[in-house]
């Protein structure tokens, strides 16, 4: 099967803006398009409690006909317009959906940050991990997220094996980021912040992209998009992850970025996996 992840930094101006950005940003869903995925996982879609709209849906089913599609959106007590994520499959399949809570600091399980589609065979799940934001001023409500969220894909796991996708907001290693000396008090590289998601992975999850491309250097995800240069130079960081149950990493044939040609913040990752959505 074939998965797609993305943080896409806003839907609506995605599917309806008509700045170069949103060109951008369809000629991305564009290549999403064309490598036929079973499933797009999609985070940051930054829509309001009542979700797609009739513009939305009707753009959504232009591009991606024969794709069902399920959202979850921030709700109040959480701000407006914020996080949220979605999942479009392949109307074949016929997974079920769920919209955990975890038990994370409020108000962040109302931030629609994780979906999970249950299989036969398998869990898919993504996330839009919080970021630890401006000085730091979350980090503590961070970790706490970090704690949940493992004793939530451990508990998925001891059930069936998962496959995890999403924006986690931290580059794991010094091999993961282009300025890792610069960097060790900013958010997404803090000592904290790896440090969970080292106990992520002991606790019987797999990188996968690292796990395929063990010394590979340059390879991100993301390049700031306030710094104009950022993707010309290649300052990028990869925070965006597939992982998967360690039994499953001998299943997995591929782990890739889709090249985003010149527009700054993510880039789609995509995973080829020998699993099939039933026996």
């Amino acid at each position: 099967m074939r998965f797609i992840s993305w943080n896409i930094d806003s839907i609506n101006a995605a599917l309806t803006g008509t700045s170069a950005r949103a060109e951008e940003t369809r000629a991305v869903l564009e290549k999403i398009k064309a490598a036929a995925p079973d499933v797009i996982a999609i985070q940051e879609t930054k829509l309001s409690k009542s979700g797609p709209t009739k513009k939305h849906q009707g753009v959504l089913a232009e591009l991606f006909a024969g794709y069902t599609v399920v959202w979850r959106s921030s709700v109040e007590p959480a701000r407006k317009g914020y996080a949220g994520t979605m999942y479009l499959y392949k109307e074949s399949l016929t997974p079920k959906v769920t919209y955990p809570t975890i038990g994370a600091p409020e108000p962040m399980d109302e931030e629609g940050r994780i979906i999970t589609l249950e299989f036969e065979n398998f869990y898919l799940t993504e996330v839009y991990t919080p970021n630890s934001g401006t000085g730091l001023k979350r980090l503590a409500e961070r970790q706490e997220w970090d704690d949940r969220y493992r004793e939530y894909l451990t508990e998925l796991d001891r059930q069936k094996p998962v496959i995890a996708s999403g924006d986690f907001n931290v580059a794991h290693e010094e091999i993961d980021l282009a300025h890792p000396a610069n960097n060790h008090h900013s958010a997404g590289f803090t000592d904290e912040e790896r440090e969970k998601f080292t106990a992520l992975l002991a606790a019987g999850f797999t990188d996968s992209f690292r796990s395929l491309h063990p010394d590979e250097t340059g390879a991100y995800s993301w390049w700031a998009q306030r710094a104009v240069t950022s993707k010309v130079n290649n300052s990028g960081w990869r925070i965006d992850y597939w992982l998967v149950s360690d039994r499953l990493a001998d299943q997995v044939v591929s782990s890739t970025m889709i090249d985003s040609g010149e527009r700054r913040d993510h880039a789609p990752i995509q995973l080829d996996i020998n699993i099939p959505a039933a026996d």
